[in-house]
């Protein structure tokens, strides 16, 4: 059997039908891309290259891994940076490849190619999704974290950095000391106030080296919010599978996704962007307001339903979305409890969101794992649920089906679903978070409330907090399923 042609630029002759635009200028490097995963890749990549397509300019895509593991770049490399966009949707699987990645680098191999893109004033954008844990921020106060391992290295080799903070710092010092316009750090992460959040850290990072260059950061560097939407699950070998039969090639990095997709950027680039509008990518003053709909509507749903999966055994949000008592229950916790906490423009229809977002989790044909959501809990509930439990506290309103999200997170850091079936629990506090988790609701909650990275202590010591979420831990004896069903819809 003649085993097929990997994918390369210089197949584009015969793959006419899957690219973007038939036509196609290389374009320079003009975006460096920290953090290149599955969702960089289905999601701003995309909007660049039909942006390029539309209104041309050097927007070329280097992405970097961050995390030493060099599979990734040799992957994409291999292949002249190319991938496919394999987007599942209820009428089929449709397959794109992409073309705006350019280069991949994978720190701390390639500091020295990294640094040279970073200094160069051609590269304008620097943009992220390193995943809240990734800005090495301190939760409490906002700041970098002082206290993280990889912050303290880079404070003291400075020259040398690994952390999301140390090597931003370390570039815009060097394109200051020789006279070059600083480039627009673009967060796409689901963190609120992404851009005023990174600028935060960054400039505290910076301060600590020295007042001059946190200054200088503070007032010379852009960095506008974002919100970003688009549900991209890991790459199984199905992916792969689907890529290799529609294109007739093999692709060693396609990404899946859904076919809906947002995009809302606060417009200040100083020193130029491409026509994302042109992508259909929305340009505003403001991103608040979508930003805070997604991350608690969508985002805070989400991960209630990982959670509630987790321990009752759904492996997958359209499975567990085709749960009736499950679904009324995440309905009415947006209906009731999210929705009311919002403040968007007249034109933005939350119940109609609300309804989209069903849909979406239904979608049959993207199989997004509830395990992948699932992790991280620690830097996700904060922005995800928490800023919705205040903000329905300090209105004097309820919060049980919020509560029950929140605790059946406690019971999934024991690491195991109501049958007894074990999972590993991935998060950047684990080992705390998992070292001592009483068999007694009100002790469990009492345990989880006393670590402050995760609950501030003002909310924590709120007997109106503590007391719907004692009830919810509840479901530590009587079970996920259970708590689901019985819960008030």
């Amino acid at each position: 059997m003649t085993a097929n042609p990997t994918l390369s630029r210089a197949a584009f002759p015969s793959l006419t039908e899957h690219l973007i635009s038939p036509t196609w200028r290389e374009p320079a490097i003009g975006i460096v891309h920290l953090g290149i995963g599955n969702f960089h890749r289905a999601h701003e990549a995309v909007y660049t290259e039909e942006a390029m397509r539309s209104a041309g300019g050097d927007w070329g895509i280097c992405g970097v891994t961050l995390q030493g593991d060099v599979s990734k770049r040799d992957a994409l490399m291999a292949q002249d940076g190319l991938y496919s966009v394999v987007e599942r949707g209820p009428e089929g699987v449709r397959v794109t490849v992409v073309r705006a990645l350019k280069e991949v680098l994978a720190m701390p191999h390639d500091r020295t190619r990294l640094f040279a893109l970073l200094a160069d004033r051609n590269v304008r954008i620097v943009s992220l999704t390193v995943t809240e844990k990734g800005y090495c921020r301190d939760p409490q106060t906002g700041d970098v974290d002082l206290n993280h391992e990889g912050v303290r290295q880079d404070l003291a080799r400075p020259d040398e950095p690994s952390t999301v903070p140390g090597i931003l710092c370390a570039a815009l010092r060097l394109r200051r000391d020789a006279g070059t316009p600083p480039f627009t750090v673009l967060s796409c992460d689901n963190l609120s106030h992404n851009g005023a959040a990174l600028k935060r850290v960054v400039c505290s990072f910076a301060r600590a080296l020295s007042t001059e260059l946190g200054t200088w950061i503070e007032t010379q560097v852009a960095f506008p919010s974002t919100m970003v939407d688009r549900i991209v699950p890991a790459t199984t070998d199905s992916d792969r599978d689907a890529a290799r039969n529609i294109l007739g090639m093999d692709d060693a990095a396609p990404v899946p996704c859904e076919p809906f997709r947002q995009w809302v950027i606060e417009d200040h680039f100083p020193t130029g962007r491409p026509d994302w509008e042109q992508a259909g990518a929305q340009l505003v003053d403001d991103v608040m307001p979508f930003e805070l709909a997604k991350l608690r509507m969508l985002n805070g749903t989400h991960s209630t339903l990982a959670y509630l999966s987790m321990l009752a055994g759904f492996e997958t949000i359209d499975e567990a979305i085709a749960h009736p008592q499950l679904k009324a229950l995440i309905r009415a916790m947006m209906t009731h409890e999210i929705a009311p906490t919002l403040d968007v423009p007249a034109s933005f229809d939350l119940l109609a969101y609300r309804d989209a977002l069903l849909a979406r989790y239904a979608n049959p044909a993207l199989k997004h794992r509830t395990a992948q959501i699932a992790m991280d809990g620690s830097q996700k509930i904060p922005p995800r649920l928490l800023a919705t439990i205040e903000a329905r506290l300090n209105a004097g309103q309820s919060i049980e089906r919020l509560a029950l999200a929140v605790a059946a997170w406690f019971v999934f850091l024991r690491g195991h679903t109501d049958d007894g079936t074990r999972y590993a629990i991935s998060d950047p506090l684990a080992a705390r978070l998992t070292a001592t988790l009483p068999d007694d609701p009100e002790q469990l909650v009492n345990t989880m409330l006393a670590i402050k990275e995760v609950f501030p202590p003002e909310l924590a010591c709120r007997q109106d907090f503590r007391r719907p979420l004692t009830n919810a831990a509840m479901l530590l004896q009587r079970g996920a399923r259970q708590a689901i069903d019985t819960e008030r819809h």
